[in-house]
């Protein structure tokens, strides 16, 4: 097993950011700690990541272009192939631009094959910090990088080590709630919701604003009109299917992105149901795809290139500035009304 950043700490007696600002050389040390932390490094033969200070300034003296990594979620997720991606990237590749840093991005066909790509980078210091595009519970490869002290940020909010993780994310939540609220106003009541499950942050709490407006509603809460999705394409067979066939199915759908909300929209046109006129559709991301779609999809904006732009900086201001505080941003959604969506009269 590898040593990690909290075995040199444990040695040293200090906290693990504390033996980060050694690696980094920041004068808020003292010179008796930098000391005890190096003789700590050298008895576990702890491996100093790039984000080190002397790899830092050999970079400024080489004038060499510093590099950061972009996680993609795994190739076997339903939602890796999401345009929601894509526009991230631009706006993560938009600051680098602006701001002389490259990026790669990091794709991989489970977890542990992209940990295996990390761990590569980290140890030949190809790369001073990571970005994810996703957030998840229980990864292998946020937990790698939280023990050696490597900088990332996320796009999502942060499960493992809430306290001591940077990330960028919309209140979804409160997206969730907007959605329904939407639905509710054109005098819907049986509405149901469509995600990813509670591995996805982001659908579970899309999920959970749903069902706070309708309760807030008094509405009677219904668990069989939730439906979380782990295979795609939709099938005549599946749970989807079944819910869009009951007899009391839904007159209104909020669904977690417009990847899903197309496929399932696919669906409706299979089993002969018109949309909006038999099932109201709202979704989110406002991308391409809910353009492209017919009848074109109501759907919540989040602001995905701005999510990008967000993260970069966030990850050029902690490495360039030593910190390893946890940071919270927000931003903003707001909702694109198309037709995908209508007055109920059921």
């Amino acid at each position: 097993m590898s040593v990690t950043i909290r075995d040199v700490a444990k040695l040293a007696g200090v906290s693990p950011s504390t033996v980060s600002r050694t690696c980094n050389d920041h004068p808020s040390i003292s010179e008796e700690t930098k000391a005890k932390v190096r003789e700590a490094i050298a008895k576990t033969g702890y491996i100093v990541p790039a984000t080190s200070g002397k790899s830092r300034a050999n970079n400024h003296r080489n004038n060499k272009m510093r590099h950061m990594g972009i996680i993609l979620p795994p190739t076997n997720t339903v939602n890796y192939e999401n345009t929601f991606h894509l526009r991230a990237i631009r706006g993560i590749s938009r600051y680098c631009t602006a701001h002389d840093y490259s990026s790669t991005v990091i794709a991989g066909d489970s977890r542990h094959e992209i940990l295996s790509i990390v761990q590569r980078m980290v140890e030949q210091k190809d790369v001073e910090g990571f970005i994810f595009l996703y957030s998840s519970t229980n990864d292998p490869v946020i937990r790698y990088l939280h023990d050696i002290g490597i900088t990332y940020v996320l796009i999502g909010k942060a499960s493992d080590y809430a306290n001591n993780t940077v990330y960028v994310d919309n209140d979804n939540l409160m997206a969730g709630q907007d959605a329904t609220d939407y639905l509710l106003a054109l005098n819907h009541v049986n509405i149901g919701y469509i995600g990813y499950g509670s591995d996805f942050l982001f659908s579970y709490e899309r999920q959970s604003g749903y069902q706070l407006a309708i309760m807030r509603r008094n509405i009677p809460f219904r668990p069989d009109y939730i439906v979380n999705n782990d295979s795609f394409p939709l099938t005549e067979e599946g749970a989807v299917a079944r819910l869009l066939n009951s007899p009391d199915r839904p007159t209104g759908l909020v669904i977690a992105d417009d990847s899903l909300a197309v496929a399932v929209m696919q669906l409706c046109f299979k089993l002969g149901l018109n949309i909006p006129n038999d099932i109201s559709i709202i979704s989110f991301n406002n991308s391409l795809m809910s353009l492209l779609s017919s009848p074109q999809l109501t759907s919540i904006d989040v602001n995905s290139i701005q999510l990008g732009e967000t993260a970069a900086a966030l990850l050029v201001d902690h490495i360039e500035s030593n910190t390893t505080l946890a940071t919270k941003t927000i931003v903003p959604h707001k909702l694109v009304e198309r037709l995908s969506a209508t007055w109920c009269d059921r």
